[in-house]
């Protein structure tokens, strides 16, 4: 009688075990973006198609712990520290003030780096080679592209003269130093603002008209106030500048810049290494390898702008 009990302890337990063990192997992932999950939900979305080529099933075999500050930077320090608290396996972020408040509560716990704009003098890694620390992933390259954006601005606006810079306090350095290198190099004055509420962007526009800016470069980081900045814009009837796609769709005049979900998918790669147990420190961040200009001639119409020609030429793809 007590084999026969044993064994039917023993069946009942296997399902528990079996379970149990499919629970230790999936693997948390933390995401940190500063955006709403509506407006960061390509970026995600390109990161699970990333995973699952990587053989990776959400729910199954990988949790992932999302987090949205929705455009309130001042909540991204809690938002880190949460997901450290639920000691997650890996936490993905983007891009510099997401990256940053990862990186202030956490020395131990691996960090991808969706994109930075510039990963070694923002302090994320010691080099590109060997980032050093437990940060690495995919690298921005603003300070490659901050120049284009700059020239493109004046291959529109031949007599242009004055340039703005809308930026924040944590965007990438480089991206800020770039853009005035290229506005000498260009001719072209550039006034960097520094802005982190609708006041300060009103105020920043008054200020313009004084200045007889020409254009604006748009940090990618004030994604909350596009909007506002656009209609603004729009209204002044500047030409805009900024770096992902969105930009464009939400009414820019031009983005130049990587493909930002690639580097999302890119991403996932990053994870399933660290996963697997190679140390971060050792993963060299990568450049991207594509970039793409877009151009909206409905927003150029809106604000009497004529693109030459040639300069349409050079789109990747044009908003009619």
């Amino acid at each position: 009688m007590y084999p026969v009990l044993a064994l039917a302890l023993l069946l009942v337990a296997l399902p528990l075990a079996g379970e149990a063990q499919h629970t230790a192997k999936a693997a948390r992932i933390g995401y940190l973006s500063p955006a709403s999950a509506a407006a960061d939900a390509l970026h995600k979305e390109a990161f699970r198609q990333g995973l699952r080529a990587l053989g990776y099933v959400e729910g199954q075999n990988v949790l992932i712990e999302a987090r949205y500050a929705d455009g309130r930077f001042e909540r991204l320090p809690d938002l880190a520290a949460e997901l450290v608290r639920l000691k997650v396996d890996v936490i993905v972020a983007a891009p510099t003030t997401a990256i940053r408040a990862v990186q202030r509560a956490t020395r131990t716990i691996p960090i991808v780096m969706a994109f930075a704009g510039d990963p070694v003098g923002d302090g994320f890694a010691v080099g590109l080679a060997r980032p050093g620390g437990n940060i690495t992933g995919n690298s921005g390259a603003v300070a490659e592209i901050a120049a284009k954006r700059v020239e493109f601005l004046k291959a529109i606006v031949p007599n242009l003269s004055h340039v703005a810079q809308l930026t924040t306090r944590d965007v990438a350095r480089a991206a800020v130093t770039e853009t005035e290198a290229a506005g000498r190099t260009l001719g072209v004055r550039v006034i960097t603002t520094v802005v982190s509420n609708s006041n300060e962007v009103e105020h920043a526009f008054s200020s313009m008209r004084d200045a007889r800016v020409g254009g604006i470069v748009v940090a990618l980081t004030l994604r909350p106030y596009w909007k506002q900045i656009l209609h603004l814009a729009r209204q002044s009837r500047l030409p805009t500048v900024s770096g992902p796609r969105e930009f464009v769709e939400a009414g820019g005049l031009m983005a130049y810049g990587p493909d930002y979900p690639d580097l999302y998918r890119r991403a996932a790669t990053y994870v399933d290494k660290i996963l697997k147990g190679a140390n971060p420190a050792d993963l060299p961040v990568e450049q991207p390898t594509k970039f793409e200009l877009l151009i909206n001639n409905r927003t150029a119409k809106a604000i009497g702008l004529t693109i030459p020609p040639s300069f349409l030429l050079r789109a990747d793809q044009i908003v009619e």
